[in-house]
C-alpha cells in the first residue's frame, strides 16, 4: 500500500515539474516585433536647370516731367539656373535668372507736345535662397542682385523728333515663394519680386533728366533637378 502511494506521489511530482518547466520555457520566449520603418523625406539638395514666366508692373519718374509718373507694365519670359543645399529641414540655395523683358509706358507730357515714354528689354537677377521643406513643399524668401536695361525716351510725333537714352542698370531684389516637387526630378514654383533698379541721368548737358525705375514681378517657373531622386530619412 505504502509503495504504490509513494509511486504515485511520484509520478504527481514529475507531472508537476513538467508542467511548471513548460510554462518557465514559454515565459523566457523572446517577442520579436517587426522594426519601425523609416519615413522618407523630399531631398532637395541639387543643381537644377529651368524656364520662367510672368508679368510685371512698375513705376518711373522723371525729374525733367515733375509729378509725371510712367507706369511701365509687360510681360516676361526666360531661363533660370540655381543649387540648393539642404540640411535637416532648412534649404540654402543660390539662383539666377535671365530673361526678356517687355516692360513699357508712357505718358503725356510737355503740355501734351510730347510722350515721355520708360521701357526695358531685359532683366537678369542673381539671388539667394532661403527655404523651409515641407517634404515636397518648399515656401522660401529671396533676395540679391538685379540688372537690367532701363530706355528713357521723349518724342514729339508733331515735330517729327525723338530723343531717347539708356543705360544698364544695378539695383536689387527682393521677395518670396513656393515650390513643389513632382515627379521626382521636376519640380514647379510660384513667386514674387519688388527690383529697385536706381536711376541715371540722361543727357545731353545742360539738359539732364534723371530717371528712377522700380519693378513688381510674379511669375511661375518649371525646373529640372539633375541630381535626383534622393531622400533624406529621419
Amino acid at each position: 500500500m505504502n509503495s504504490k502511494l509513494f509511486g504515485t506521489g511520484l509520478a504527481a511530482l514529475a507531472f508537476l515539474a513538467s508542467s511548471l518547466a513548460t510554462q518557465a520555457a514559454d515565459l523566457g520566449r523572446p517577442i520579436y516585433k517587426a522594426p519601425m520603418s523609416e519615413v522618407a523625406y523630399y531631398n532637395w539638395t541639387g543643381f537644377y536647370l529651368g524656364i520662367n514666366g510672368g508679368y510685371g508692373w512698375g513705376s518711373s519718374g522723371w525729374s525733367l516731367v515733375p509729378g509725371t509718373r510712367i507706369e511701365p507694365s509687360g510681360g516676361l519670359f526666360g531661363g533660370t539656373v540655381g543649387y540648393n543645399i539642404q540640411t535637416g529641414m532648412i534649404v540654402l540655395g543660390v539662383e539666377g535668372d535671365f530673361d526678356w523683358s517687355g516692360l513699357s509706358g508712357s505718358v503725356s507730357c510737355a503740355a501734351g507736345l510730347a510722350i515721355c515714354e520708360t521701357s526695358s528689354d531685359w532683366l537678369a537677377t542673381f539671388r539667394g535662397r532661403i527655404g523651409y521643406s515641407f517634404d515636397r513643399w518648399m515656401p522660401y524668401v529671396t533676395g540679391g542682385g538685379a540688372f537690367a536695361d532701363v530706355k528713357a525716351t521723349a518724342s514729339a510725333p508733331l515735330l517729327g523728333a525723338a530723343l531717347s537714352s539708356s543705360s544698364t542698370q544695378a539695383g536689387w531684389t527682393l521677395g518670396g515663394g513656393v515650390e513643389f516637387a513632382f515627379m521626382s526630378n521636376w519640380t514647379a514654383k510660384v513667386e514674387y519680386l519688388h527690383v529697385d533698379l536706381g536711376s541715371f541721368d540722361t543727357g545731353p548737358v545742360p539738359i539732364v533728366n534723371n530717371v528712377n525705375v522700380r519693378q513688381d514681378i510674379v511669375r511661375a517657373g518649371l525646373n529640372y533637378r539633375f541630381t535626383g531622386p534622393t531622400f533624406n530619412r529621419y
